[in-house]
């Protein structure tokens, strides 16, 4: 073992157990981390080399493969006994599993350990009951229909990409940064949100947009209807500006999108946030649900079925791999409830909405 590989194993080592001591200190990492350190390492990321016009990813990963192949090409025509050459593959394993555990955490990943955000924003998020969540399913019904009707020229056919705003990652970062700033929270760099190409490359794993903390980008699918960009480029950046939690981030994204004065923008957040509190009130009251569906003006039925067709040209790849991988991701960084964590948009933003201390945000206007 030389001193590279030592030095790697031993920083993964401490990294893993300042990530456990992290779990117990929430208000530290928030303080020293997430407010702290982090900011910094964002400042440094975003005008370093995020301004490549390529995702860092597609520079990275290629450089990472050609290394590992350099180094596996070498092994092989190293002469030496095999219980030698065994032991130094096992070394240098360690040593990059040291290295990918040290830069997640340190880049990004110890933000999973900060005050959560409804401590922060003086929320009150409960599970809610199968009542509740109708009552925000009719809630988001009329606040669907009414941002629909605010897209100029929306009609009864499902709306297309021409109707997406020029600059959308630029619009998007201001609307996000805007909304975490307004909670007092630190909004730091100039965070990317890319459109990933080709299309279906996440899609296929089952996921619309994934953060990348090597790098510091997030991205969306591009293969995503254009209705879905907006809502998953906006949680992208969320986790961007130091946020863990999916139910978090999706709430982030629903908080600061809904308010836009981009009317595509609006509408994306409205229906996100619909199509997750109608997954989960189907699932136990499907004939309602189906009823509730069938009454939506023709323009919305028409893009919630062009979302669908979109969906099922891109089926999973190792649908139940990718589900186990990803719970398993999950539950280690602390989310106990796995993949189910995404729904939590619907307390917090229940939560947001109805909780004294924010006062009860005004039904929308149907006009």
């Amino acid at each position: 073992m030389n001193r590279t590989q030592k030095t790697w194993i031993a920083l993964g080592v401490i990294a893993l157990v300042l990530r456990w001591a992290a779990g117990h200190s929430p208000e530290l990492v928030e303080r020293y981390y997430s407010r702290g350190l982090f900011p910094v390492i964002r400042n440094v990321i975003d005008y370093g080399a995020a301004w490549l016009p390529a995702p860092l990813a597609f520079l990275l990963i290629p450089l990472l493969l050609f290394l590992g192949a350099l180094n596996a090409m070498r092994w092989f025509k190293r002469k030496a006994p095999l219980v030698q050459k065994l032991k130094s593959a096992g070394f240098s394993l360690l040593a990059f599993a040291g290295a990918v555990t040290f830069l997640f955490l340190f880049l990004w990943g110890f933000n999973y350990s900060r005050v959560p955000l409804e401590t922060q924003l003086g929320l009150t998020a409960q599970p809610l009951t199968m009542e509740q969540i109708r009552e925000e399913l009719d809630y988001s019904t009329r606040a669907v229909i009414a941002a629909r009707k605010r897209i100029p020229g929306a009609g009864n056919a499902p709306l297309t990409s021409a109707a997406l705003p020029n600059e959308m990652e630029l619009l998007l970062r201001g609307e996000v940064s805007n909304q975490l700033t307004s909670w007092a929270y630190p909004a730091p760099g100039r965070v990317r949100g890319r459109v990933l190409y080709p299309k279906g490359i996440l899609l296929r794993f089952g996921t619309a947009g994934i953060y990348f903390p090597f790098t510091g980008e997030g991205h969306a699918d591009a293969g995503l209807h254009p209705l879905q960009l907006p809502a998953v480029v906006a949680h992208e950046m969320a986790h961007a500006y130091g946020f863990g939690d999916e139910g978090v981030c999706n709430f982030i994204a629903y908080a600061a999108c809904v308010q836009s004065n981009d009317p595509m923008v609006a509408y994306s957040a409205e229906l996100t946030y619909w199509r997750t509190l109608a997954v989960n009130y189907r699932a136990y009251q499907p004939d309602a649900y189906r009823d509730i569906r069938d009454g939506l003006p023709a323009g919305i039925r028409a893009d919630l079925d062009a979302i669908n067709q979109n969906i099922l040209a891109y089926p999973d790849i190792f649908p139940r791999f990718r589900d186990a991988a990803y719970n398993t991701y999950l539950r280690a960084q602390g989310i106990r409830e796995g993949m189910l964590n995404y729904d939590r948009v619907m307390m917090l933003a229940r939560a947001y909405r109805l909780d004294s201390k924010w006062g009860v945000k005004p039904d929308p206007v149907d006009n």
